[in-house]
């Protein structure tokens, strides 16, 4: 047995790996050559892109057309005909309503429409306009005590129509269960009694 223990065949593990110290410094004084030209060499940017500011969407968002609606869905289809919201602007689906709209008001969507997600500063010119149209517009619709009246006035009238009408359904029918001939006076003395009515009247 100790004959074997000393003529063990196996792997060699007593080499140690030896690093040339001189191309190490050679290639770390590459590098830090490359990174000083780098950083000397101005860096070629192109002019900044001017993107407009946030706007109104000019469009109705339609969420609710393709609802309660089913379809086959299979993998071969082209993305705007896939389940879900498909966006033609940035060409992906979207799975649901509330990630769709999150998608359009993002800032990726938005790029693409080439707008920024800074809103235009209003000046006070602006402002005031806005206020005026706003005061215009309240003034066109607004209501007076009178028009109030008219209105709840006209509504317990169409609140007594319909209880009358109601009330006139409930006498038809009263006036049908009355008019129902009775049965014939021979078969119920047949069968052993009066009618088929009940005694409470």
């Amino acid at each position: 047995m100790s004959n074997n223990s000393n003529n063990t065949v196996g792997v060699d593990n007593t080499f140690r790996r030896k690093f040339d110290r001189e191309e190490y410094l050679e290639r770390a004084r590459e590098r830090e050559r490359q990174e000083e030209e780098n950083r000397s060499k101005p860096k070629a940017k192109g002019p900044p892109v001017q993107r407009k500011p946030l706007k109104h969407r000019d469009y109705e968002v339609d969420l609710e057309s393709r609802l309660g609606k089913t379809q086959v869905v299979t993998p071969v289809a082209p993305l705007s005909q896939q389940a879900g919201y498909y966006c033609s602007v940035c060409e992906c689906v979207v799975k649901d309503s509330a990630n769709y709209l999150d998608h359009i008001n993002g800032k990726k969507h938005q790029r693409a429409l080439g707008m920024s997600m800074r809103v235009e500063r209003a000046s006070l010119k602006q402002v005031q306009e806005r206020f005026e149209v706003l005061k215009k517009r309240k003034d066109l619709g607004s209501f007076t005590e009178q028009d109030l009246d008219e209105r709840i006035l006209k509504q317990q009238q169409e609140e007594e129509e319909r209880k009358r009408i109601r009330r006139e359904k409930k006498k038809e029918k009263k006036e049908k269960a009355v008019e129902e001939p009775e049965m014939d006076p021979d078969v119920a003395a047949m069968m052993g009694f009066g009618g088929f009515r009940s005694s409470k009247k």
